[in-house]
């Protein structure tokens, strides 16, 4: 028990560049103590306590407003970023290192009993207000793009934006992805959309952004092979001959 909140703990300091103390986690986190409280409640519901463990989880909900069914099973090190209006089915299955942002539903479409709610594999990251629907896989390390609606398996590693959700495949839209991650902002909250001006103007400045980087790069590959060093060059700024270079490029 205390070892897992140990590692809550940690996972919130690893991901939330805003926590600055262990109380301060502990006391104001509303996701730590929604999964505190859960697997209290998990513990109850596997003693066939139903009662008192749906009694807790609603308690939780009231207090955090995060519900999680007693039933759902959650690993190890799971981050529950803000986590208003979060909603976990019963047979959902989280696994470890997973991280969900506020509004994400991991819900069914089947009235049905069994299995009927999605399972995450080590590492998922789910943007805020996703909704992932129905008894399907999520990969270990997928991100789901924020407001997505996801209806089908994601595979391990891959992104997927949008309504209904797809994965971005395309060498070009991997690129914008990584590059936007660099520019400081959620990648995968970044949805392609073509009736959209914004996300069009978006999608053109972040690929202005992948080319201008390639051809740098080409440029100093290139004067590399001319045998200049660019870091002797950038320490003497002040006796660089401007002439030398424009031999290199004739």
């Amino acid at each position: 028990m205390f070892s897992n909140l140990r590692e809550d703990i940690a996972s919130v300091f690893q991901r939330d560049p805003a926590a600055r103390s262990t109380w301060e986690v502990v006391t104001c986190y509303p996701g730590f103590h929604a999964l505190t409280l859960h697997r209290l409640s998990h513990w109850l519901w596997g003693h066939r306590l139903r009662w008192m463990a749906r009694f807790l989880s609603h308690f939780t909900r009231w207090i955090t407003g995060i519900e999680i069914h007693p039933g759902a099973t959650v690993g190890h090190r799971v981050f529950i970023d803000h986590g208003m209006g979060v909603v976990i089915g019963e047979t959902a299955v989280i696994g470890d290192d997973c991280t969900l942002y506020h509004g994400v539903t991991l819900g069914g479409t089947s009235w049905n009993k069994g299995k009927r709610h999605p399972t995450l594999e080590r590492g998922v990251v789910i943007g805020a207000g996703a909704k992932v629907l129905g008894p399907l896989t999520i990969g270990a390390g997928a991100k789901i793009g924020s407001n997505a609606v996801v209806v089908r398996d994601v595979k391990a590693g891959a992104t997927a934006v949008g309504i209904p959700a797809r994965v971005i495949e395309t060498e070009q839209e991997q690129a914008r992805v990584d590059k936007a991650e660099t520019l400081g902002f959620s990648a995968y909250a970044v949805t392609r959309n073509e009736d959209d001006p914004l996300a069009q103007a978006i999608h053109g400045l972040l690929d202005h952004a992948v080319e201008t980087d390639r051809r740098i790069e080409c440029l100093l590959r290139t004067i590399e092979r001319a045998g200049v060093s660019i870091e002797d060059d950038m320490a003497t700024a002040d006796k660089f001959d401007p002439t030398h270079l424009s031999k290199i490029v004739d």
